[in-house]
C-alpha cells in the first residue's frame, strides 16, 4: 500500500526553476510539495555556472557572496585563428556577470521556497503520473527513499530538466531532433593560466556547432568545457576528443590537472510549441526554455518558474487548472522571452553553417565596429549588411 499525500501544487525537481515555482505558488496560498530525486540540491553539478547580473533584481534574487565564486569584469571571444575580442562589462552587457557556486545558489532558492511555505521531499523521484477514470491528470507517482508513494495535486509543475519525463508522461511532446541539442563535457581544472576576470568563449571548428568556454573559479582554477551540436558529432565521445585536443594545444593548460568531470545534454530550441496541458505546466529546461545560442538556462528557469508559481496560485483561487486557464503562463513567458529565444535560435542555426575563415572575418568586423553594448541582437545588427545570409529569414527580429 503506497503512502499518499495531498496538495494543491506538486513541483517535480528542486533546481532553480522548481524552487522558484514552489516559492511563488506557496506565497500565493497554494499548499505546495516539491520533490527532488537527488540526495543533495544543486549536486552533482551539470552546469558551466555562468550567469548575467541584470535578471537577478528582476526576480527578487539578492546577490549573495556565499554563492558568487567570481565577479567577471568582461568577456573574451576568441576566433578560430586566435583573433580576440575583449569586452569589459560596460560593453558586454547581459552576456557577462557572475560565476556561481551552483550547489549553494540552488540550495538558497530552495530555502526561500521553504520559507514561503513549500514542503520539500528529498530522494524522491517521479516515476509516473496519476489520472482519474476520465483521464484527468490528478497527481504523480514517485519512489521516496525506496518507498512507493502517490502525491495527489490539482496542478503538476514539471521542473525535471532536460530529460523531462513528466511532460512526456502527461502527453506533451518534448521530442528533439539531433540538431536541437548539444552534447557537453566540462572539466574543472586547476593549475592553469587564463584571464581570471574574464569569461572566455572559443568558437569555430574546435567545437563544431557550439563553443568552448573557460569560466574562472579562482586565479588558477576554472570550468573548462565544450558544447557540440549533436548532429555534427561523427564518433563516440566527440566532446572529449575536441576538448582534450584544445587543452593539449593550448600552453596555458600544460600543467593543468582535472578536479571534476561533468557531462550532459542541453537543448537549443526556443521553447516547446506548448509548455502546458490540463493541470500541468513545464518550466525551464523541461520546457526547452533556454538560450539556444549560449545554452544558458538558469535565468530562464527562474523566470519561467516564477511565472508558473504565480499562475498556479491564481488558478487555485479560480478553481480552474484547465489548459485554457493555464494559458496565462504561456503568455507570460512568451511575452518576456520568446522573441529573443527565437532570434537566438535562428542565429545559432546560421552560425553553425559558417566556416572558420568566415568566423574570423566576423570577429574582425565586430572588433572594428563601434558597438556600445555587445549582445546577440547588436552583433546581428552589425553583421547584417556584410553577412546577410546569417540573418536571412528573421530580419524582422533585428
Amino acid at each position: 500500500m503506497s503512502s499518499t499525500y495531498d496538495c494543491d501544487v506538486v513541483v517535480v525537481g528542486a533546481g532553480p526553476g522548481g524552487s522558484m515555482a514552489a516559492k511563488f505558488a506557496a506565497e500565493g496560498g497554494s499548499k505546495t510539495i516539491m520533490i527532488e530525486k537527488k540526495a543533495e540540491i544543486g549536486a552533482p553539478l551539470r552546469c558551466a555556472e555562468g550567469v548575467s547580473k541584470k535578471w537577478l533584481a528582476e526576480l527578487g534574487i539578492k546577490s549573495d557572496p556565499s554563492w558568487i565564486r567570481a565577479d567577471m569584469a568582461g568577456a573574451i571571444i576568441r576566433s578560430p585563428s586566435g583573433i580576440t575580442l575583449q569586452l569589459d562589462e560596460s560593453k558586454a552587457g547581459t552576456e557577462v556577470g557572475y560565476v556561481l557556486e551552483r550547489h549553494i545558489f540552488d540550495k538558497r532558492l530552495a530555502e526561500e521556497a521553504v520559507s514561503a511555505g513549500s514542503k520539500i521531499m528529498m530522494r524522491t523521484g517521479c516515476n509516473g503520473v496519476i489520472r482519474d477514470k476520465d483521464g484527468k491528470l490528478i497527481g504523480i507517482k514517485a519512489k521516496s527513499m525506496g518507498e512507493d508513494i502517490e502525491i495527489y495535486a490539482k496542478c503538476v509543475i514539471a521542473a525535471d530538466g532536460y530529460e523531462s519525463q513528466v511532460g512526456r508522461w502527461a502527453g506533451i511532446d518534448t521530442t528533439l531532433k539531433m540538431s536541437d541539442f548539444d552534447t557537453c563535457l566540462q572539466y574543472r581544472m586547476t593549475n592553469i593560466k587564463f584571464e581570471s576576470n574574464f569569461c572566455e568563449f572559443i568558437i569555430g571548428s574546435a567545437a563544431p556547432g557550439g563553443y568552448i568556454w573557460i569560466f574562472p573559479k579562482s586565479n588558477n582554477t576554472a570550468n573548462v568545457g565544450i558544447g557540440i551540436m549533436a548532429s555534427k558529432c561523427k564518433m563516440r565521445a566527440d566532446p572529449k576528443y575536441h576538448l582534450d585536443k584544445f587543452i593539449a594545444n593550448d600552453p596555458r593548460f600544460k600543467n593543468g590537472q582535472i578536479l571534476e568531470i561533468v557531462g550532459g545534454m542541453v537543448s537549443t530550441i526556443p521553447g516547446l510549441d506548448s509548455a502546458i496541458g490540463d493541470n500541468i505546466m513545464l518550466v525551464g529546461d523541461a520546457a526547452r526554455i533556454i538560450d539556444p545560442i549560449t545554452g544558458g538556462g538558469i535565468a530562464h528557469a527562474c523566470r519561467s518558474g516564477k511565472y508558473a508559481g504565480i499562475v498556479a496560485a491564481d488558478c487555485l483561487k479560480k478553481g480552474d487548472f484547465s489548459k485554457k486557464s493555464l494559458q496565462a503562463y504561456e503568455k507570460m513567458w512568451r511575452d518576456r522571452m520568446e522573441d529573443k529565444l527565437y532570434r537566438n535560435w535562428m542565429a545559432k542555426e546560421r552560425f553553425a553553417t559558417l566556416d572558420d575563415t568566415t568566423l574570423d572575418e566576423l570577429i574582425t568586423l565586430i572588433k572594428n565596429s563601434d558597438i556600445k553594448e555587445v549582445n546577440v541582437l547588436n552583433l546581428l545588427k552589425t553583421i547584417k549588411d556584410k553577412f546577410p545570409r546569417v540573418v536571412e529569414g528573421f530580419e524582422n527580429l533585428i
